[in-house]
């Protein structure tokens, strides 16, 4: 019974999961690219290691390579708007 209750509790709840705003649905997106980044030092805002801030050695702040989005303005209303379709956010 507690099984078939778990089960159904994982199907039903996804289905009632929303985002209210566009600036949660935006720090979703941020929180899931800094994750992404293999290194320390994805957003001048991070630190290091030896606890010290990032800040120009950060990978957002030097061209080329991985591009993490750090902040609500590099997240397009464009990626929102796909975010909350490719997981049913309302």
């Amino acid at each position: 019974m507690k099984r078939m209750l778990l089960i159904l509790a994982l199907v039903i709840i996804p289905a009632f999961s929303f985002a209210a705003t566009d600036a949660e649905v935006r720090d979703l997106i941020i929180k899931e690219s800094i994750q992404s980044y293999p290194g320390n030092c994805p957003c001048p805002y991070n630190t290091m290691k030896n606890g010290r801030s990032c800040g120009g050695r950060s990978a957002y702040g030097r061209p080329g390579g991985r591009s993490p989005l750090c902040f609500p303005k590099d997240v397009t209303d464009q990626m929102v708007k796909t975010y909350r379709a490719q997981h049913n956010l309302k």
